[in-house]
Formats: structure tokens, C-alpha cells, sequence
């Protein structure tokens, strides 16, 4: 599913990463730890497109990354990868249903089919009644479930998460720690989660601790 062969990256004269290689199959739930700066973060981006590594390579679903043009690499990111990010990161504009709709909707989707897949996964995720409701009028723990759904709508073969329980109350943590597997149960979703919640990391299939810029357990 994921495998990164000798991954480095530098920020002028800071490097950060100093060759990664790390495995993750499909269908894992696998958690990043380490100390703030550690590069844990750097990581994620890299691996999930946002960033590019200063070396090294990359490969997602049997495809090298670096292999890719921009508009490659954007249309890759939109059909195979979900994120989901601490703050949610919704339109404050849109509503819940609009909100999970959207990447399908720049995937080329119709409006009746992004609407159903977006029913469907808010519905499995006990959102069918806030449908209408937009950001503002949804509990933390809700906007999160939302920003899964978004996660998903594309039929992504991994997610990756950072800090995603960071800004939750207790209950609301628990409550997301408890969908990843249950996500990974219902559709063999495959999850990569940084975090500094250590209970959460713990629960994972595996926990991989970053220091230093180097990958000192998996």
C-alpha cells in the first residue's frame, strides 16, 4: 500500500527527515508518534502529497509519486487519498451534507450521486439528522465525523490524519478512536494517524515513533 524508500527532507540548512523507510499495508491502522519537531508531521504531508521529500521516494498504491506531473498529482490526491485534519477544516458556509459532498463533486461526480454516497456515509457515521446543520451549529465531535465522511466520500485507498482526536473533548476523542476501526471493519480502510494522544496510538495495529528525524521503532 505505502512504502518509502530513503526519504529525507530539508528546510535550507534543517533537515528534518534524514531517510525514512517504513512499510504500511492496506487495511492498517497505523499511528506516527514522537516529541513536537520530531518530523512526524513532515511525514504525513510527504506522504500524503502535500509536501515533497528533498529525496527519496514514494509509493502509494503501486505508483511513484514523484513519477507524477502536478495535475497528476492533484487528480491522484483527489481519488486516492482522504484527510483529515485536527480544526475540520469545513466550509463555515455549507452545510454537513454539502460539506462530505465536495471532493466528489471536484472528482467529476453528479450532484445526485455525490449526494447519495454523502447520505450514506453520514448516515453510518449517526449524522443522518444533521444533514442540514452547518458547522457552526455542530458539536466538535460532529464536525470531525463530518470531515471523515469527507475523508471517504471518494472511495480513497488510505486516510491520513493528523491530530485528529487534538481538539475533542474526552467523550469525543473516545468516540473517534472507536470509528477508525470501525471504518477499517466496514470497508477495509487503511489509516495513518499522527498523534500525541498515546492511548489512541496504542490502539493502533502499530505505533511508529519518530526522533529525531529518523524512525526509531514500528
Amino acid at each position: 500500500m505505502i512504502k518509502c524508500e530513503q526519504i529525507r527532507k530539508s528546510y535550507g540548512e534543517l533537515e528534518v527527515l534524514k531517510g525514512i523507510d517504513l512499510n504500511i499495508d492496506a487495511g492498517e491502522v497505523v499511528s506516527i508518534v514522537g516529541a513536537s519537531g520530531a518530523g512526524k508531521t513532515t511525514l504525513l504531508q510527504i506522504l500524503g502529497t502535500l509536501d515533497k521529500p528533498s529525496s527519496g521516494d514514494v509509493f502509494l498504491d503501486d505508483v511513484n509519486l514523484s513519477s507524477l506531473s502536478g495535475k497528476q498529482l492533484s487528480r491522484f490526491r483527489n481519488t486516492k487519498i482522504g484527510f483529515v485534519f485536527q480544526f475540520h477544516q469545513l466550509l463555515p458556509e455549507f452545510n454537513a451534507l454539502e460539506n462530505a459532498m465536495l471532493p466528489a463533486l471536484i472528482n467529476g461526480q453528479s450532484k445526485a450521486k455525490a449526494e447519495e454516497s454523502a447520505k450514506e456515509l453520514l448516515s453510518f457515521l449517526s449524522l443522518n439528522h444533521r444533514l442540514d446543520h452547518k458547522p457552526a451549529e455542530l458539536s466538535g465531535g460532529e464536525k470531525q465525523r463530518v470531515a471523515v465522511a469527507r475523508a471517504l466520500i471518494n472511495k480513497p485507498a488510505v486516510v491520513f490524519a493528523d491530530e485528529p482526536s487534538g481538539n475533542l473533548d474526552s467523550h469525543s476523542q473516545e468516540e473517534l478512536q472507536k470509528l477508525f476501526f470501525e471504518l477499517r471493519e466496514a470497508f477495509n480502510q487503511t489509516f495513518v494517524i499522527v498523534t500525541h494522544d498515546y492511548h489512541l496510538a496504542k490502539m493502533c495495529d502499530r505505533m511508529i515513533e519518530i526522533k529525531d528525524g529518523l524512525i526509531c521503532n514500528s
